[in-house]
């Protein structure tokens, strides 16, 4: 590193009685070492102490910050995986998660977990998908059109539940009364109540909260397209399925990926939706993980295996999302 002769003039003036700052001349230039540098910065240091007391300043800013961050995410981290590992005895031990294996229970709500996912997702993404093409398209009114789409998605999922439940009603809900004044027999249509019905009744719910979210997401992959690709597709007489195939899909691929995670993870621990829409039930129709982990947890107060479960989770949802990136990945070619 060179050095303007003035400087490296008063690093030899301050070194006068102390071991010799070994500079060099390079090309008429004067060229420092390490040992100058560091010279040079501890005299920077000692000649304008602001320097260092704005060095801890930003310590002192960042301190209640990294406080509440191991007080809310560190240290419960760290103490669930402790109580996960610890047997009835308070032994170390697998105990919690060997358990996993042969809880029937447990196996259930993870198979309840699985299809309310799937289902919910798989609809979310074809309904989002169609209505972001459709409102992508130059259309009268479809400004207005994407405003209402998005107004489920503002509302609490505590209040989505408490609405549907309402109009899921088998006696005055608002679902049966419309079918009832189409003809349709509603008697054995009791939605919530019923074992064969309730886990649709809370799909229905989330697939009308959160349509509008994969709809979002697809809408703005949609336009950030670019039309030269649409262009070269019309001269090759490309036909509009095909073009949709062949070009949309291809480069909408990065903003599937990021619908596809958010909603996957969200979809794998939903819990307030299904708690207010049907408490688990009809018996044990609709019990999922999450809901499954709370009731072990703060109704049996067995928190080591609700640690266990949880974790359990974590790792089944980091397995999807890592399986997602993998399958919607832009192949490169060989």
């Amino acid at each position: 590193m060179s050095v303007p002769s003035a400087s490296a003039d008063g690093l030899k003036r301050r070194s006068v009685g102390k071991t010799p700052c070994p500079i060099r001349r390079c090309d008429n230039q004067l060229v420092l070492t390490r040992e100058d540098v560091q010279v040079l910065s501890a005299e920077t240091e000692r000649s304008h102490p602001r320097i260092t007391l704005d060095r801890y300043l930003a310590y002192i800013l960042l301190a209640p910050t990294i406080a509440v961050l191991l007080a809310l995410t560190i240290y419960p981290l760290i103490y669930a995986i402790k109580i996960s590992l610890h047997a009835e005895n308070g032994s170390w031990s697998l105990q919690n998660f060997a358990r996993l294996v042969t809880d029937q229970f447990f196996l259930s709500a993870l198979a309840h977990t699985f299809v309310f996912a799937a289902c919910a997702l798989t609809l979310e993404f074809l309904i989002g998908l169609g209505l972001a093409v459709l409102l992508d398209a130059q259309i009268r009114g479809r400004s207005l059109a994407r405003a209402l789409l998005l107004l489920p998605m503002m509302l609490p999922p505590v209040v989505v539940g408490v609405v549907w439940r309402l109009m899921l009603n088998a006696n005055f809900g608002a679902v049966n009364g419309t079918l009832r004044i189409a003809g349709v027999n509603t008697a054995p249509l009791t939605w919530t109540a019923s074992p064969k019905l309730a886990m649709a009744s809370v799909i229905i719910a989330d697939v009308w909260q959160w349509t509008p979210f994969m709809f979002l997401i697809l809408l703005a992959g949609l336009q950030a397209i670019p039309p030269e690709p649409y262009e070269a597709a019309l001269l090759d007489g490309s036909s509009p399925w095909q073009t949709f195939r062949h070009v949309t899909l291809p480069l909408l691929k990065p903003a599937i990926l990021i619908a596809l995670l958010l909603r996957t993870m969200d979809l794998l621990r939903v819990f307030d939706q299904i708690f207010i829409l049907t408490e688990g039930g009809p018996g044990f129709a609709t019990e999922t993980v999450s809901l499954y982990i709370y009731r072990t947890a703060f109704r049996f107060s067995n928190f080591g295996y609700a640690a266990a479960m949880s974790f359990v989770l974590l790792t089944i949802t980091n397995l999807i999302s890592v399986g997602y990136l993998r399958l919607l990945q832009t192949q490169e070619p060989n």
